[in-house]
């Protein structure tokens, strides 16, 4: 991950970045974060729906493929 301070001797910090680059580092930052949160959060999100079903089927009749 790019840092937000400038390059070379004379800047100072982000003020040497344009509001566009600034933009795309915090999209492409937050789209990376968003893909981790995904990743990790929807087979629990999907055991968490599955458990809060009617019939309240136990842990192990969610996770077995039959």
């Amino acid at each position: 991950m790019e840092s937000l301070k400038g390059k070379g001797k004379g800047s100072t910090g982000a003020s040497s970045y344009s509001k566009l680059e600034l933009l795309k580092e915090w999209t492409n930052w937050s789209l990376k974060k968003a893909k981790v949160a995904t990743h990790y959060g929807f087979i629990p999100l999907i055991i968490v729906i599955g458990m809060n079903s009617d019939p309240k089927p136990h842990l192990f009749q969610l996770l077995s493929p039959v």
